[in-house]
């Protein structure tokens, strides 16, 4: 966001208006590193208590109206925002629920005007990778995180936990704080030898705000998080560190008989036995699977080393999150009817498609792109996208899930594809160890059951 910050700034003062950047509340900032933060780059950010504003007044990461928001004097308002919508009625509103950070709204924002015309288009992480950091500043900043008070709460809170053998995880609770001390006192708490996972939460007049931490491939931090406040909150993350926010009112409804502390264990206990694992190498249990055959639609596929150099790591970015992939000479990536991707190789595609001579041109939401991390380089993939279609030999075995399931994959043994009850486990006939997750509405429209 200092990028953005100076940025923004830049761009307003050429366009010949001026700007005051403000915040407001019943508490200023006292956090050590986002006071340096201001300091470092002469942020020229002030508090207000009230504010009559003449000309437009922008709130950016929260919704003018919000019970969380004060109600500076205004007749002309626009939001910036990335959570999900609260307020109606406020024309100048662009609300993107999906991106998991305001930063990227603005950044793609900034984009479409030119003020980022060096940087491709692609969201969230791909603006994070994109942008320059000095790391001299970064490691200042990450390493004054503390204050005394806070050392405190940390020190009394670790003592005070609690510990489920059986699973490795910690559920430990702290004294009302800044929401960065529950990460710091999770990062502390996971680096335990017997620890796995642990949760870190407070609670505060609006409900239960945690934090997630996970150092096993078996649990994704943000996919715990998310099951942690389904229903009664939000949550989520990255694949080691996550948090969210349960609100009061609807743990109230549904838990008012636990304590927070009772609920985190009870439910943590419920998720534990509510999937099962599997690894692509060892042998599936194939029993209850049916023959389906795919259908003859057009679908997309790329030849990754048409994109990419063999012997190339890349990150193929999809909607429905990353897929880490080494690139060889035979390396495809065949793009779904929702943009889902799956990797396979030269010999399984040409056995199965036909390549047809047009573009795939389908239009989602975002299309999958590749990332090259040995130099940074984002690729888009609609250029290099073609449109192929299944020569109906291409039978696979496969059941629907009646409970969740975690598939680590042949392409991908360190991060999991998760399937969720009715999403449908499917083996290729002519590869045991060609496992997949595909979701129920995408699998009834691409795959017809052999009838025997």
């Amino acid at each position: 966001m200092i990028i953005q910050t100076q940025m923004v700034l830049g761009r307003v003062k050429y366009q010949g208006k001026t700007v005051r950047l403000v915040y407001s509340g019943k508490l200023r900032i006292t956090k050590p590193n986002i006071l340096m933060l201001i300091e470092e780059f002469n942020i020229p950010v002030e508090y207000v208590e009230q504010m009559n504003v003449e000309g437009l007044l922008i709130t950016v990461d929260c919704q003018y109206g919000a019970g969380n928001v004060t109600q500076l004097n205004t007749n002309d308002v626009a939001i910036i925002d990335h959570h999900q919508p609260e307020i109606k009625g406020i024309e100048k509103s662009e609300i993107r629920s999906f991106l998991a950070s305001a930063c990227t709204l603005v950044w793609d924002l900034l984009c479409d005007e030119g003020g980022f015309a060096e940087i491709q288009h692609p969201l969230d992480r791909d603006m994070r990778d994109s942008l320059k950091i000095d790391q001299g500043v970064i490691r200042k900043l990450r390493n004054s995180v503390l204050t005394l008070p806070e050392l405190e709460i940390a020190g009394m809170a670790l003592i005070r936990h609690s510990y489920n053998a059986a699973n490795k995880f910690v559920v430990v609770k702290a004294k009302e704080c800044d929401p960065n001390i529950l990460g710091f006192i999770s990062d502390l708490a996971i680096q335990v030898d017997s620890v796995y996972v642990s949760i870190v939460y407070n609670e505060i007049d609006k409900g239960i705000k945690f934090s997630v931490r996970s150092c096993v491939k078996e649990v994704m931090a943000n996919e715990l998080a998310a099951y942690l406040s389904e229903g009664i909150g939000s949550g989520g993350g990255h694949i080691e560190k996550a948090g969210g926010m349960i609100s009061k009112k609807e743990f109230n409804k549904k838990y008012s008989r636990f304590n927070a502390d009772e609920y985190f264990l009870r439910r943590l206990t419920k998720y534990y036995k509510s999937f099962d694992v599997i690894y692509s190498m060892e042998d599936v249990n194939m029993e209850h699977m049916r023959l389906y055959r795919e259908k003859a639609l057009p679908i997309g596929f790329v030849k990754l080393i048409d994109v990419v150099p063999d012997d190339t790591s890349i990150i193929i970015r999809t909607l429905e999150g990353d897929i880490d992939l080494f690139v060889s000479h035979n390396t495809y990536a065949m793009i779904g009817i929702k943009g889902e991707v799956y990797p396979t190789t030269q010999e399984k595609f040409e056995k199965d498609y036909k390549e047809l001579d047009e573009a795939y041109t389908l239009e989602f939401e975002y299309f999958p792109s590749i990332r090259n991390k040995e130099n940074g380089r984002f690729i888009q993939l609609h250029p290099y996208a073609k449109k192929c279609i299944s020569k109906g030999e291409n039978d696979v075995y496969a059941k629907p899930l009646e409970q969740a399931v975690k598939v680590f994959t042949a392409w991908n043994r360190e991060k999991y594809m998760y399937g969720k009850i009715g999403d449908y486990l499917v083996v290729r006939q002519d590869d045991p160890h060609d496992i997949a997750i595909i979701e129920k509405d995408i699998f009834c429209k691409t795959y017809d059951e052999m009838i025997k």
